[in-house]
């Protein structure tokens, strides 16, 4: 599942941050950021009627993500 369908409030893990084109500045400071496979990760809100951007939290730092920088994020449900 990608990040930008995971529901609000719900844990998950990252599984990888996927390159769009050689080189991807965008992926490439995504990681930088903390978006690496195995971080906990979940969705704290949306923007208005589900739009951009999303706030994400890693840790106990949030971002403010795009929806189709978000997309670039494979999650997995965690328990």
């Amino acid at each position: 599942m990608r990040l930008s369908e995971l529901s609000r409030d719900v844990p998950a893990v990252i599984l990888a941050v996927d390159d769009v084109a050689q080189p991807d500045p965008i992926a490439g400071r995504l990681r930088d950021l903390g978006f690496v496979a195995g971080e906990a990760v979940r969705v704290v809100a949306n923007g208005p009627f589900g739009g951009d951007p999303m706030l994400i939290q890693i840790g106990f730092t949030q971002f403010a993500l795009r929806r189709a920088e978000a997309a670039r994020v494979q999650v997995e449900r965690s328990v």
